[in-house]
């Protein structure tokens, strides 16, 4: 009998896993899967916390639903990526596996790990195969005229849509029970990791909880999304970034369910809005692999790397704390440390304010919020810090520099988002809310809350000063 075995890694589901899928072809085959943790490694890329618990909640489950389909999953703790492939070669050795089947990551360090994983499972006579499963096309198969990666985002959506519309990634199902099924099992003990609970009724782990809420969304949400989706007081986008950053549900499950529900999804509807954002996704994951010092967080564009970055420990400290002076900032920021998320159009304020208000190296913003955020994503995180701080591809034109007070005032009018994360503005009217100092001043109050930590005018100069050496030294 020939062992066929499964390495899990970002792609903690069952259901349309095209690793796991490949090795149940064989009815005959005895089919075993791994998940190798690897903590030390974690560190180094900085994952949060919270995104680590709701890995092991996840894998859990992934855990009992392998169990009954008579799918053994064995776990091992490593300490960094080098550790895990003797681990992984000695368990191939002890389990005398014929092959291995696994779902590509596209990080550079990942790929190393993955190719040096092959070469000696190659040595030790284990065929490998690998799947492009965390997306909708490989990489590299969307490319421009002159056979290269796009390095603009529209033409990329267009060329993107146009090989979809020619034919969409099929989904595949669960794995059928096998011989012996279902299995008794040892729950997987816990990480050795930075623990931090996470909000089990907004990110409910699982794939289960992961179709429920696509389900949902697919529906009328998505229908409203266009007109919704950057009022942060709404409950108005999918929340189903986490499920994406850990391989709990696939984005062909997302496609299919969409155009299910809606079949001119493709076709520039209200639906195809949300759409557009997976391709975002994918154009980050492309552009990854087509240029990897993106994943060592070096600029895109090569003269922003001749900008001066300001070194001012109190000023990250306080946009960090949510303590800048500028409500909607604040707010944001405080979202994120209590739940580990944040909404999109504040991720875009919060980083413009850090780049552009207090000139504060972009690399800061992009390792904090991965330290942060359940859903962090080395590519789509560094994608939207680089366009913020307009070094990226397609990114933001330097001088576009948002104004924070307006950007309030525009997605948060009358401060219901504000008062939730800032209850010592509580009794600020309305009007007032995006500059409570001068209607404290106005009114003989006083605020338990920081005077703005920088003039957005005076900021918006320097920014634009800093830029305009910064490219005329290129």
């Amino acid at each position: 009998m020939t062992t066929h075995l499964v390495w899990l890694r970002n792609d903690l589901r069952i259901n349309d896993n095209l690793a796991l899928h490949a090795a149940c072809r064989d009815s005959e085959a005895k089919v075993i899967a791994i998940f190798l943790a690897t903590p030390e490694q974690w560190q180094r890329h900085d994952m949060a916390p919270r995104q680590v618990a709701f890995i092991h909640a996840s894998l859990l489950q992934v855990q009992s639903a392998l169990a009954e389909r008579g799918i053994e999953l064995h776990y091992q703790a490593c300490h960094a990526f080098s550790d895990s492939i003797d681990a992984l070669v000695q368990f191939c050795a002890e389990q005398q596996v014929d092959q291995l089947f696994y779902n590509y990551q596209y990080e550079v360090n990942e790929r190393q790990r993955d190719a040096d994983a092959e070469k000696r499972l190659d040595e030790a006579g284990v065929i490998c195969q690998g799947f492009d499963d965390s997306l909708l096309l490989p990489p590299g198969s969307v490319q421009s005229g002159d056979r290269s990666m796009y390095k603009v985002f529209t033409p990329f959506s267009k060329a993107f849509v146009r090989r979809l519309q020619q034919g969409l990634p099929e989904c595949v199902p669960a794995p059928k029970p096998r011989e012996g099924a279902p299995l008794k099992t040892t729950p997987i003990p816990a990480f050795d990791y930075p623990t931090e609970e996470f909000d089990q009724e907004l990110f409910l782990a699982g794939e289960a909880a992961a179709l429920k809420r696509l389900r949902h969304f697919a529906t009328q949400p998505v229908l409203d999304y266009p007109a919704k989706r950057d009022f942060p007081a709404l409950d108005a986008t999918s929340r189903l970034s986490v499920y994406l950053a850990t391989g709990v549900l696939s984005p062909r499950q997302c496609l299919h369910r969409v155009l299910h529900e809606h079949p001119d999804a493709l076709d520039n509807s209200r639906a195809f809005t949300w759409l557009n954002e997976l391709i975002w996704r994918e154009f980050y994951r492309h552009l990854l692999v087509a240029y990897p010092a993106l994943c060592r967080h070096q600029p895109f564009i090569a003269w922003t790397r001749n900008v001066e970055w300001q070194r001012n420990d109190a000023h990250f400290d306080a946009w960090k704390a949510g303590k800048t002076g500028y409500p909607i900032v604040d707010a944001a920021m405080r979202q994120m440390k209590a739940l580990g998320w944040m909404h999109n159009r504040l991720r875009m304020i919060t980083a413009s304010f850090l780049v552009k208000d207090l000139l504060i190296d972009w690399r800061e913003g992009e390792r904090y919020f991965m330290q942060q955020l359940i859903d962090g994503d080395l590519a789509a995180n560094n994608g939207g810090w680089q366009w913020a701080a307009s070094t990226g591809t397609d990114a933001a034109p330097y001088f576009r520099i948002f104004n924070p007070t307006t950007q309030g005032e525009r997605f948060d009018e009358k401060g219901d988002f504000i008062r939730h994360y800032l209850p010592e503005l509580a009794d600020v009217p309305d009007s007032d809310i995006h500059q409570p100092h001068v209607w404290a001043a106005k009114h003989h109050k006083k605020l338990d809350y920081p005077a703005p930590i920088v003039d957005h005018k005076a900021a918006r100069k320097k920014t634009l000063d800093a830029f305009e050496r910064a490219k005329s030294a290129a």
